[in-house]
């Protein structure tokens, strides 16, 4: 049960993450001089969800439904329509889905009261074809973009969608993979938000601010999984 508790506990790398997205998005809001109350919550409750995703907690479903509807809505006010059909349409019902899975696949190495999932790797034969199903959709859904909607960076919004939506799938059933597709998917995300705030899209600044720390919380998951995963392979 001490160990349950010790993963469990935010330590002082999670605690960074929260506190420095908090303090950064008022910063953020201070220099523009303006409260973007929408843009605060929606960084705000996705750093926290992804904190506790790392910590392998089911209560990051909770944070994950109200980031995923502002979040969405941010993205289709600001031309995104592939992060925003993918927020709406795909997040929200799989975070809904996500914590009924992550329910029934608690350790059994935990007591019932627990809320931590057991974790797992892929196969190589799983990880070779969610790679060449992530690399051929992004392609089509890029070329569909570009091709018919005014999306500014359609192959960018196409990469973090498809590969956001692989992620949260794996996510959902607990493989520690997941973190490999965050990690890619939050550094292009970082780039097209930071294109997106130099051109003065609005709540742009406060979504990058996410997505940086996204980044870091992705790298730190990764580890934590990995460790966890050791000896559970399906």
């Amino acid at each position: 049960m001490a160990e349950i508790t010790k993963r469990s506990t935010l330590n002082l790398f999670d605690w960074f993450l929260i506190i420095g997205i908090i303090a950064t998005t008022l910063i953020c809001n201070w220099l523009k001089n303006e409260i973007d109350i929408m843009g605060s919550i929606a960084g705000i409750t996705g750093v926290v969800c992804v904190v506790l995703v790392a910590k392998r907690s089911i209560w990051n479903y909770i944070f994950g439904i109200v980031n995923v509807l502002l979040y969405g809505y941010i993205s289709f006010k600001s031309k995104v329509y592939g992060d925003a059909v993918l927020n709406i349409l795909y997040y929200f019902p799989m975070n809904i889905i996500g914590w009924l899975l992550w329910n029934r696949r608690k350790s059994s190495q935990q007591c019932e009261a627990s809320t931590l999932v057991q974790c797992r790797f892929l196969s190589i034969q799983g990880r070779l074809i969610t790679a060449a199903v992530s690399i051929v959709a992004t392609l089509l859904v890029g070329y569909v973009l570009s091709e018919f909607t005014a999306d500014p960076q359609p192959y960018k919004d196409s990469f973090t969608t498809i590969f956001s939506i692989v992620a949260m799938f794996l996510m959902v059933k607990a493989y520690m993979e997941q973190w490999i597709l965050w990690i890619l998917t939050d550094i292009v995300s970082v780039i097209m938000w930071g294109w997106l705030w130099y051109n003065g899209t609005p709540h742009a600044a406060v979504v990058f601010l996410m997505w940086v720390f996204y980044l870091a919380n992705a790298i730190n998951g990764a580890v934590v999984w990995s460790r966890s995963a050791r000896g559970v392979k399906n």
